[in-house]
């Protein structure tokens, strides 16, 4: 049954389509989960489950006014905006150093452990590395800002394949470069080239075969969006949810088999984020300045259909949002400003803070650290209806509002990526 009804939200409209008796938000009888990976610690982009959520416990309360203890910095990382992920005692992390995009392994203390390249720098539009590495069975994978997917062994750096997806698949190359976090699912790494040949496609881990295709409609404009897929569980299927240039849309995880598609109305070039999953909804967000910039998409308990239940003019710029006991936490511009705490049942605005309005989040131990695009680091506590401050400090030099590398919590240490630095904290608490 469904109630159609406008909400308003700090004085602004909302359409919704609200499912009754749906949850909207983890937590339902019937909601999935998200799949983790099988590598311990922060193995992939936004963590173990891809859902920006740190099951560490034990860590400061406050910070001091000068900011957590800096543990190091590693500097020479070239320009970009590759998030590290640590796993078995290494960091792995991208940056484009003169003409090529280079990978590097550094220990815990922030040594230099070998550096490889994976093709060329990004040079175009915000020129800087983009995608986050992920690592599998001692092997570690990479896409480059021209589709280039490499496999490395993660002990020594040596290239065990290569392949240009966007090639393989007739993709066209996106406005800001290709920009996708790649996902491991057992034996397979996941791509969305959004291609003639394969809207989505699965690599043999081990050779970089294909090893099976999901294919749509083609759309002539559509490229791939800019975001990276999640594997959820849902209606006792894997399943595999991601975002284009122009639609959200499921695959089935074992073969590949389109289950669903919902169009995105965008502004040319924008940008999506990763989707976020809420047991049986996924909220999805982009930089188009559309009223329809943010939408929650309801699934049906199979989880092969899928519809909008509302929607919400908040453009997302570059920090993605993640859920928790269901709420979204997002920084918003324009009609809906600063950083917000969202109902993900119903999209009503339930705390709000003026700043920041263009942020990356993680949760952990009860508290959110959030990194700003203009260098700022904060630690907010959500209550019922506010957010508690309770600490900030700027992070290295005056960026130049683009610290968009999300932050990293593996170990008690807080990982802060500026371009050509990375910046380790110490958040346990004594």
């Amino acid at each position: 049954m469904k109630s159609k009804r406008i909400l308003r939200v700090g004085g602004v409209a909302i359409a919704t389509c609200l499912v009754l008796g749906a949850c909207g938000a983890a937590g339902a009888a019937d909601a999935g989960k998200l799949i983790a990976s099988s590598e311990p610690d922060w193995p992939q982009w936004r963590g173990p489950r891809r859902d920006a959520v740190s099951d560490e416990t034990g860590l400061l309360d406050t910070w001091p006014e000068a900011g957590p203890k800096l543990v190091w910095k590693a500097t020479g990382l070239g320009r970009g905006w590759c998030s590290p992920i640590v796993t078995g005692g290494t960091l792995y992390v991208g940056g484009d150093v003169g003409e090529e995009l280079r990978i590097f392994a550094l220990d815990l203390d922030g040594k230099i452990k070998w550096q490889v390249a994976n093709g060329k720098a990004w040079e175009k539009q915000f020129p800087g590395s983009r995608a986050s590495c992920c690592y599998s069975a001692g092997m570690l994978y990479q896409m480059n800002g021209h589709g280039r997917v490499v496999c490395l062994d993660a002990a020594t750096g040596k290239e065990q394949w290569a392949v240009n997806v966007l090639e393989r698949f007739e993709a066209k190359q996106p406005f800001f470069g290709a920009s996708e976090c790649l996902l491991v699912d057992g034996a397979n790494v996941i791509v969305t080239p959004a291609g003639k040949k394969a809207l989505v496609a699965a690599l043999d881990k081990k050779t970089g075969k294909t090893v099976w295709t999901g294919t749509a409609e083609a759309m002539a404009t559509e490229t791939a969006g800019y975001s990276s897929p999640i594997l959820v569980e849902l209606g006792g299927r894997r399943q595999i949810i991601a975002t284009t240039s122009l639609r959200t849309f499921a695959a089935d995880a074992v073969t590949g088999k389109l289950l669903w598609t919902v169009g995105l109305k965008l502004t040319e070039n924008a940008c999506s984020t990763i989707p976020v999953f809420c047991g049986d909804s996924v909220f999805v967000t982009n930089t188009s300045r559309e009223d329809q910039a943010s939408s929650l998409l309801q699934m049906s308990p199979s989880g092969d259909k899928a519809e909008k239940a509302w929607t919400i003019p908040l453009p997302n710029t570059s920090g993605s949002a993640m859920q928790r006991d269901g709420n979204l936490y997002v920084a918003g511009s324009r009609k809906l400003r600063g950083f917000l705490c969202l109902d993900a049942k119903t999209g009503q605005l339930k705390a709000q803070l003026p700043k920041p309005t263009d942020a990356a989040t993680i949760w952990a131990d009860g508290k959110l650290f959030v990194l700003s695009a203009d260098g700022k680091a904060l630690l907010l506590k959500p209550t019922a209806t506010s957010f508690q401050m309770l600490g900030a400090f700027p992070v290295g030099q005056k960026p130049k509002k683009d610290a968009w590398a999300h932050p990293v919590l593996c170990g008690g240490r807080l990982y802060l990526r500026y371009h050509d630095t990375l910046f380790c904290y110490d958040v346990k608490a004594q």
